[in-house]
């Protein structure tokens, strides 16, 4: 019972934070608008309670949002279930079609995680104290490629999972338009990972935006060489931010 309610206050906390703070909204279509014009098709990978999905549809998109938690899941189903404009899947993505497991944290439910390395990673590291993954559940798998196949080409990715990043755009093999994946201070090499693998199936240039702060870093797009000394450089005390690719027009 106690876990139980950890676990729906921690929603609450999330619901409050991602979706209360109207600045915060703002900052996050302007930045979204770079990518998202209205009738568009956008990928949500890693939902969690669908801020991003909310600031989509204020742009006009159509939006895929996969969340395969059922706490978060089920606020995802609240705020836009009847919306047709949005298509919920109670999924994770990664390498390929399947199963696999994922580590639920209760009192945190943002950091819940496919990858055992994310988690060894964060024990004992300034800023991720007290983090506990006190739960384990089997969650159905799919691919980008897969989603694409199904719903269209989207002009945009997010995605969000907690250091499964490379392993969901090994899923990959077609150039979309633009994407952002999360990169986090203690997986520095799963960023740079993501960025060889873009490489590999597309011409890119990048920016970045350093936790919530939905501005770029950069005033100008650069390299991914650049983007790499960036991350490997960056100061632990960032913790986390999105690298956000361009397609290069040829």
């Amino acid at each position: 019972m106690r876990g139980s309610l950890r676990s729906w206050l921690a929603l609450v906390r999330s619901i409050l934070v991602y979706h209360g703070n109207r600045e915060r909204h703002r900052r996050m279509d302007a930045l979204y608008a770079q990518f998202v014009k209205p009738g568009d098709l956008a990928f949500d990978i890693g939902a969690h309670v669908g801020d991003r999905t909310a600031s989509f549809r204020r742009l006009g998109a159509r939006v895929v949002a996969m969340e395969p938690q059922p706490g978060p899941a089920m606020i995802l189903r609240v705020l836009f279930g009847r919306d047709r404009a949005v298509t919920l899947l109670r999924k994770a993505a990664s390498g390929a079609d399947g199963d696999l497991t994922l580590y639920t944290n209760s009192q945190n439910p943002t950091v819940s995680t496919l990858s055992g390395e994310f988690i060894k990673a964060a024990q004992g590291v300034r800023n991720w104290e007290g983090q506990s993954w006190d739960g384990a559940i089997t969650v159905p798998v799919t691919t980008l490629d897969t989603l694409i196949v199904t719903y269209g080409e989207p002009a945009f990715i997010k995605i969000d999972v907690e250091g499964h990043e490379r392993d969901v755009l090994s899923g990959l093999t077609t150039p979309v338009p633009a994407l952002c994946f999360e990169f986090t201070t203690i997986a520095r090499e799963v960023a740079i990972a993501c960025l060889d693998r873009l490489e590999e199936i597309g011409e890119y240039c990048y920016n970045v935006s350093l936790g919530e702060s939905q501005t770029f870093v950069f005033p100008n797009d650069v390299t991914a060489q650049e983007m790499r000394f960036f991350i490997i450089e960056a100061p632990h005390i960032v913790n986390s931010g999105d690298v956000y690719a361009r397609r290069l027009l040829d």
